[in-house]
């Protein structure tokens, strides 16, 4: 698995380019409003229209570049140079319109996403030569006092839209970092509860029959010379232990292979029932209601639903199985039915176990492992229900009660 790391530069870079893109698309914006609102009050209109064209391609011009290399805005020496031409050009076009000053402010900004506080120059810089255009403006026109201070504060505009850029450049960096950080978290945990749960079905399955093996192919040497009955007795059994641990091991790699978390847990159901179904013969009817159980909830009951399905094939005799998934009230709720020779339920099944009958017990355990029950609904001759349910969020506690045909299932212990 894969994990994200956390880079405090690879926050801040992508925060960067994410809110230069908003600031070349708000700047260009502004100033494409107040170009066109000049449209009614002047009577050159072609200036105008200039200022529209070169701000509307110049923003995409920017947008592209930053499409193409994203890298860009980790040179911000190289995207200031670029965007101070621009507003020089704008200047040009414009002859100090307002749509100048919107165009200023947003560089200023844009400054502030690339450089952070480094911008401070920068600021000084667009400033200083907003001043000198507003100078310009005011000897021209000669506007009223109230008016004249008004447009002396224009050229702070840039800074405080500067200083507004670094505050959320900062604000959205410390999120990414803080989002992942979470993300490399949760990985290490799922890292973690994937070998706990691999090392715990290797011990009950694996682990043990070698283990069996291990103690006959111990005691084989010695009983070659004293005993050659039980020598031989001894090497069947080490041979069929060999056997049985690769078919355990084959079988728990198959059931790896179709543990898929990030596929919906019903389509896994479906398939489980599909693979089975094709290697017993025995038809499966699947009605299933998409649900959303958690990661090991799903394994456990996946786990539930394999092992009721070999139970079937192994003892039932059935013409066909019935597989139910549904959301129960306050949790979820797997049932497996089948029409074949069915059983006497016991009252206590710790009988089944002492029968060698480990297969219900397992489950059972299972399903207590998943916070749930299991329970049984069978008599001989009128096939077998296992159904297990797992409340997911119970307000009070405790699980709910599948039924069938009124019926109250015998809960396992």
């Amino acid at each position: 698995m894969r994990s994200a790391r956390s880079d405090p530069s690879s926050g801040r870079e992508i925060a960067a380019a994410a809110l230069t893109r908003a600031a070349l698309i708000a700047r260009a914006a502004a100033t494409l409003s107040a170009a066109a609102a000049g449209l009614l009050l002047v009577e050159d209109r072609s200036r105008v229209v200039a200022v529209l064209v070169l701000v509307a391609f110049a923003t995409a011009g920017q947008l592209g570049a930053l499409t193409r290399c994203p890298g860009l805005v980790g040179r911000p020496a190289v995207v200031v140079a670029a965007d101070f031409a621009l507003v020089f050009a704008v200047l040009a076009v414009s002859r100090g319109g307002i749509a100048y000053f919107c165009f200023a402010a947003g560089a200023g900004g844009l400054a502030g996403v690339v450089l952070g506080m480094r911008a401070l120059p920068v600021w000084v810089a667009h400033a200083a030569l907003s001043f000198a255009v507003t100078a310009e403006v005011l000897r021209r026109n000669d506007p009223p006092a109230d008016i004249a201070a008004f447009v002396v504060a224009f050229p702070m505009a840039g800074a405080l839209a500067g200083l507004g850029a670094v505050v959320a450049t900062t604000a959205l960096a410390r999120h990414l970092e803080l989002s992942t950080s979470l993300l490399v978290a949760a990985q290490r945990s799922a890292a973690a509860s994937e070998r706990a749960r691999l090392a715990r079905e290797l011990h009950d399955s694996v682990a043990k029959t070698l283990r069996g093996v291990s103690l006959a192919a111990l005691a084989l040497p010695s009983s070659l010379r004293r005993q050659p009955a039980l020598a031989e007795h001894l090497a069947t059994t080490v041979a069929a232990g060999a056997t049985a641990a690769a078919r355990q091991a084959r079988e728990l790699l198959q059931e790896m292979r179709l543990d898929v978390p990030d596929r919906d847990f019903a389509t896994g159901v479906e398939e489980i029932c599909a693979v089975w179904s094709a290697a017993s013969g025995i038809p499966v009817r699947t009605d299933l209601t998409a649900c959303d159980p958690p990661v090991m909830v799903g394994y456990e009951l996946t786990r539930i639903l394999r092992e009721a399905l070999a139970n079937v094939a192994r003892h039932a005799g059935a013409r066909q199985v019935v597989v139910r998934l549904a959301p129960a009230r306050r949790g979820v709720l797997l049932e497996v039915t089948d029409d074949g020779a069915g059983f006497t339920v016991p009252d206590d099944l710790s009988r089944l176990q002492s029968a060698n009958h480990f297969g219900i017990v397992g489950m059972a355990e299972r399903a207590r492992m998943a916070g749930g029950r299991l329970y049984l609904d069978s008599a001989p001759g009128a096939g077998s229900t296992v159904a297990v349910h797992v409340p997911l969020a119970p307000p009070d506690g405790r699980p709910d009660q599948p039924r069938r045909g009124g019926q109250r299932f015998v809960s396992a212990p």
